[in-house]
């Protein structure tokens, strides 16, 4: 019998969930989890490893590698074969402050930054 699945944590849910590509043929459409996102969002916008991601999102850095590897394949998917992207579920909480700051660069939780840092 396999194990739940763990919830992941992510800092918050992005703000444009749906790409369409400008393409005459519907190409179909593909869902990508907002975990998955976040793996993405980690890995290649923050530039973190999937340690980081991991601990992040509190689950195992294998769990990250298999969603982040789910994920990329998504994305391959849409820009090669012109679907629709669309982010939406998956097994999450979104972060609320409880780490203030620790979700990274673009965490709506982070402290404001003064002037001159």
């Amino acid at each position: 019998m396999a194990r739940p699945t763990r919830c992941r944590r992510i800092c918050a849910e992005p703000e444009c969930s749906v790409f369409v590509p400008r393409t005459e043929k519907d190409g179909g459409e593909v869902a990508l989890t907002l975990d998955e996102y976040e793996a993405i969002r980690l890995a290649d916008y923050e530039n973190r490893t999937h340690q980081q991601c991991a601990v992040q999102m509190e689950i195992s850095r294998t769990t990250v590698t298999e969603i982040y590897e789910s994920a990329r394949f998504k994305i391959a998917d849409c820009l090669v074969n012109g679907k629709t992207l669309v982010i939406a579920g998956g097994n999450y909480r979104v972060c609320r402050g409880d780490r203030k700051g620790d979700c990274g660069q673009s965490c709506r939780w982070a402290p404001e930054k003064e002037s001159g840092e």
